[in-house]
């Protein structure tokens, strides 16, 4: 093992964005040793390779005892997406927490014991701070609310995208109204959060433009039902005074680009980063972090964040939807951006076990970039090892304002 392969090894990894669920809901619902190694992502891969629906939803059935039966439905699709991104990151949880080589169906019963003495008071922190080797993890629930822990492991953002997709608050009818609800809501949970997070482009284009009160107002009083225009506009004036009160509380934005979660469904026009060009002009003080390498448009995102100081990018997500695309990615930042904008890694899950499978191909991944860099002599080792200390926790320190 290099030096280099060793620092990222063994150097806690912040961990920028997470879904985790709660304490009390992986203790009342932990997951059984298929949920544990299928009930993320992989089940879109899944379903492409062709998996029933029906198989699926027997598979992550923590209900069904039959682990031989739920596996062997999804068996053959599994054997065809076992190399992607979501495949690997299944493999590293079954030999890494399971200590299975491959999965076999024979080996399920032993490791589903194991799987039983995991859902237990603290396991999951263990999981987290120890087995994957982060140093906190910052979690997009959905919700206004942030609690962050006491020792500040746990820490959250504010969700922001109802308001960004045009669902305007219940009791607010006019713009002074929903702009006195936002100012009062960020008063009371952005001294808590760290960011505040949209993933409007699940149903929205990333596109914005800047709205005026008047142009609003109408909307606001409108009798029939609104359009797919009219919450666009509503959205992006939201939208815009959310951002105000982010930089007012010197919170970051991150935002969703790229490639959506699950399958068969993925309006494409509406996805690349470089739609959100206009807000970044507009305010020039206020920090984004652009999510997920905007896949496939990676290039694109690369250009922003060379252009905008304001611009930083997070690769959370990104190691597992294309580990090679990722990889390129982090060799055109290095040439192309100031080193300061690049976060390394986000799980991007709800169970702790794929944030740690996550977090293992992540730093494989990550080894693999900068040691190819290392190789080919673009980099030297011990520059390497600056950047490699930066991308794992420095430069989210200084954007989060956590020192």
């Amino acid at each position: 093992m290099t030096d280099l392969a060793a620092f990222i090894a063994a150097t806690p990894l912040a961990d920028t964005h997470e879904h985790l669920h709660t304490e009390e809901k992986f203790l009342a619902d932990g997951p059984d040793v298929l949920q544990d190694l299928f009930d993320h992502y992989t089940q879109a891969d899944l379903r492409v390779a062709g998996a029933s629906a029906e198989a699926l939803k027997r598979l992550t059935d923590r209900n069904d005892p039959d682990l031989a039966g739920r596996f062997l439905g999804v068996r053959a699709a599994w054997e065809a997406i076992q190399h992607t991104g979501y495949g690997e990151a299944v493999r590293l949880t079954a030999k890494r927490v399971y200590g299975m080589d491959e999965l076999a169906v024979e080996a399920l019963p032993a490791a589903q014991k194991i799987a039983d003495s995991l859902c237990k008071p603290g396991e999951r922190l263990r999981l987290l701070r120890y087995i994957a080797n982060l140093s906190y993890v910052q979690i997009d629930d959905f919700r206004w609310e942030c609690e962050p822990s006491d020792d500040n492991f746990f820490q959250y953002d504010i969700s922001v995208v109802g308001l960004v997709q045009g669902n305007v608050p219940e009791g607010c009818a006019t713009p002074e109204v929903i702009r006195e609800h936002i100012g009062s809501s960020f008063a009371q949970w952005a001294p808590k959060a760290v960011a505040i997070k949209s993933q409007h482009a699940y149903n929205r284009t990333l596109h914005w433009q800047e709205r005026t009160d008047s142009e609003i107002r109408p909307l606001l009083g409108k009798s029939e039902e609104l359009t797919e225009a009219d919450k666009r506009a509503l959205g992006d004036w939201m939208f815009a005074r959310c951002i105000e009160e982010a930089i007012r509380h010197e919170l970051p934005i991150k935002i969703h680009t790229g490639y959506y979660a699950g399958h068969s469904y993925m309006p494409i026009e509406r996805v690349p980063s470089g739609l959100l060009a206009g807000l970044l002009r507009r305010y020039p003080e206020a920090r984004f972090v652009l999510m997920h390498t905007s896949y496939p448009y990676g290039h694109e995102q690369i250009a922003l964040a060379k252009h905008f100081p304001n611009v930083f990018l997070d690769l959370c997500w990104a190691w597992s939807i294309d580990p090679y695309a990722t990889r390129d990615f982090v060799r055109h930042v290095i040439h192309a951006v100031p080193a300061n904008k690049l976060f390394a890694f986000g799980g991007d899950s709800f169970w702790p076990n794929a944030s740690v499978s996550y977090a293992f191909q992540a730093r494989a991944w990550l080894t693999r970039a900068l040691q190819a860099e290392v190789s080919e002599g673009l980099l030297t080792e011990k520059q390497a090892l600056t950047l490699a200390a930066r991308w794992m926790g420095g430069n989210q320190a200084a954007c989060f304002n956590l020192s």
